[in-house]
């Protein structure tokens, strides 16, 4: 039995098929099984090859592309359809999704961009059918919802949002979704070196149409495990977004995501207080000068007056001992309590992971403020079983082979 990704060509141009069949093959866990120039050739052949994935262009002859994507999705029910288009309209993709796509690919595109999402369409459909096969009649449990919260901006919260999502993220068979609730100056895509085709404001022009599968035509995705749903890209269009609107979104991410992880804007306003009602665990970062300390006891008091309790509120001091600050233990005195977790301060692995879009939990996973961070992961989220972190070199090849 072959462990290739065994896949169907579906374009109208020969020309076009066989340029794809040979960047494919190029592969070696790729096999291309058979090609179509029409939708009922695809349909015919789909039938018959035992496919994992069907490559779709949009526009093929034999009926419109929706109702060729529909055919093949109740014709061939193992197989992924992944659809290439032109068509960069949102409206369009969730309709696509909603007849049985799995993902699309937006044209023009790249050999790279192509062959990874083959890759991670083929990983997302394995391991739907290994939760099929288990035939588990259980409900799944709601994913566990984690933000990150600072009462002073420049204390490295996003960083830790982003670096505590990828550590999520590699965990065996996790999946991740990660919210910027910064919605007027949210940079977790910059962080993640992603550029979105969609926001918040998309899903929430959905309205009481927005459920897990629509929700999907707006996240981006950072690798197969791993994606984000991105802040507003212009200031003002937050201005429309309420903390209703928030709550929505997060019920539906936790339907798909294990853990979700959401970095909140510095003002505690009724957007960021609307994320912190629907989160398991706050995290909330201290620092070790006097102007942070003095904001973080405040912020500390409105947590209280909230009835938020300690098993769901977790204080964690950023950079710690860094030169010039506080020690440890000159700030818990300073706000009478015991840190929940410690991160040290470490300018000449963070600043660089930052600036090349790279978290430092991949590009660095040995240094001691990577280390931290999966072991914050463990104490917020423990697994029964501890993983070791990827190398970094394990995750080039476990994404570009």
């Amino acid at each position: 039995m072959s462990d290739k990704i065994k896949t169907l060509i579906v374009d109208e141009l020969a020309t076009t098929r066989e340029s794809l069949k040979k960047l494919m093959e190029s592969h070696p866990e790729i096999e291309v099984a058979g090609q179509a120039g029409t939708g009922e050739e695809a349909i015919a052949r789909a039938k018959t090859l035992n496919l994992d994935i069907i490559l779709l262009d949009a526009n093929v002859r034999g009926g419109n592309g929706i109702d060729v994507i529909e055919r093949l999705s109740v014709e061939a029910p193992e197989a992924a359809i992944l659809v290439m288009s032109t068509q960069g309209k949102q409206e369009y993709l969730q309709r696509a999704l909603l007849a049985g796509a799995k993902n699309y690919l937006i044209k023009p595109f790249d050999d790279t961009e192509l062959v990874t999402m083959v890759r991670q369409v083929f990983k997302q459909q394995q391991r739907f059918k290994s939760v099929f096969r288990q035939g588990s009649s259980a409900s799944p449990q709601p994913g566990k919802v984690i933000s990150i919260i600072s009462s002073k901006g420049g204390a490295g919260k996003t960083t830790i949002a982003v670096n505590l999502a990828v550590a999520f993220a590699e965990r065996p068979n996790a999946r991740v979704g990660i919210l910027d609730a910064n919605l007027q100056f949210g940079d977790v895509a910059t962080y993640l070196n992603l550029v979105p085709r969609a926001s918040i404001a998309d899903a929430v022009a959905e309205g009481e149409l927005l459920d897990e599968m629509s929700l999907e035509t707006y996240m981006t995705a950072y690798n197969d495990r791993l994606s984000l749903l991105a802040a507003p890209n212009r200031p003002e269009l937050a201005e429309a977004i309420t903390g209703g609107n928030l709550k929505a979104i997060l019920a539906q991410l936790k339907k798909k995501y294990e853990y979700v992880v959401v970095d909140t804007a510095t003002d505690l306003n009724e957007i960021t207080l609307s994320v912190l009602d629907e989160s398991d665990a706050i995290v909330v970062l201290a620092g070790s000068d006097l102007p942070t300390l003095k904001n973080m006891k405040l912020c500390l008091e409105i947590l209280q007056s909230l009835k938020y309790g300690e098993d769901k509120v977790h204080i964690v001091l950023n950079r710690a001992n860094s030169a010039g600050g506080l020690s440890v233990q000159q700030v818990e005195k300073s706000l009478n309590l015991k840190f929940f977790a410690t991160i040290p301060s470490d300018g000449k692995t963070v600043l660089p992971s930052i600036n090349h879009g790279t978290p430092f939990v991949l590009a660095n996973h040995h240094s001691a403020v990577a280390q931290t961070v999966f072991q914050l992961a463990q104490k917020l989220a423990p697994l029964e079983v501890s993983a070791p972190p990827k190398s970094m070199a394990a995750k080039v090849l476990d994404i570009f082979g």
